[in-house]
Parts: structure tokens; sequence; C-alpha cells
């Protein structure tokens, strides 16, 4: 994987979407998956997540409740769509990072395609603790994603509602 090296990209990148904060963010989307499906969140669908829950105007707009379809809220939301191949394409090497972090920090596994999240981590608290309000509402809504992916069918259903392809 080739990345551009951390002194060479903006800063609000290297802030903002950074690999540790990525790697929590998809952390706790498989947690939300398993919390459903008791098992791994796939690994595709890392990538689906994190453009969902980073991107403001798309995170702010997700329904309440997981119980709500994914393919009538994506009909009634159409705005969500727009640009969303585009976001997707743009973060994969971010999101790859973030995987390798959370991997390293032993805070994920990959086993069959699919990614587990480990225990929560002691090292949480203070991280919350320390966010910002809009920090900790993306690792609200990752969790809520996950649940929501869960419930919407298998991987390539859910990529497909959202307009892209493993």
């Amino acid at each position: 994987m080739s990345t551009t090296p951390w002194v060479e990209r903006p800063p609000e990148q290297a802030r903002l979407l950074n690999p540790a904060f990525v790697g929590v963010t998809i952390w706790a989307c498989a947690r939300g998956y398993a919390s459903v499906r008791q098992i791994g969140l796939p690994y595709a669908l890392a990538f689906v997540a994190v453009p969902i829950t980073l991107h403001k105007a798309t995170r702010e707009d997700l329904p309440r409740s997981t119980g709500t379809s994914m393919a009538s809220w994506l009909t009634e939301n159409p705005r969500a769509l727009v640009g969303f191949a585009e976001r997707a394409r743009a973060v994969v090497p971010l999101v790859k990072e973030g995987i390798l972090f959370g991997s390293s920090g032993l805070m994920l596994t990959l086993d069959d395609a699919r990614l587990t999240a480990a225990d929560r981590p002691r090292s949480m608290a203070r991280f919350e603790r320390e966010a910002t309000d809009e920090v900790k509402a993306c690792v609200k809504k990752a969790e809520f994603v996950g649940k929501w992916f869960a419930g919407s069918g298998n991987y390539a259903t859910v990529m497909a509602l959202w307009g892209v392809a493993p």
C-alpha cells in the first residue's frame, strides 16, 4: 500500500483522518455489526462505513433506528448518494491505514475477510474524555452503521445500495 507521507499531507487530513481515528471508527462499526450478527464485519463494508460516518451531512441524516430499511432510507434521502462513490474511493488508503493501525493495536483482527472488534480497550475512556463532540458523534454513528449493515442483507447488497462494488 502506497500512501502520501504524513509530512506531505494537508494538516486537516493529518488531524481528522489519521489512522488512529479511522481505526476507532472501523472498530466501532465492527462492534456494532457483531452485536447483531455475532460475526465479524465483512472487510469490504469498512470501506463503505467510513465515508458514511465521516461525511457530516450523511451522518446527521442517518435514521434514528436500525429498523429503518436501508433501501427505503436511501430512496427518501438520495442526497446521501451524491458523490458517495467518489468519497468512498478517496478514503480507501485511509481505511487501509486504519485497519492496519487497529490490527497492530489489537483492536481489530482480520480473519476470513471479516473484521472483528476486540473488547473495549481501557484507553477508550481517555479517548472519549478528550474527544470533541464531532469525534464522539462519528464513533457513535459508526457503531449504529455497523448494526444497520448487519440487518440490511449481505455485504454485496449493502454495497449495491450505496452504488459501490468490492
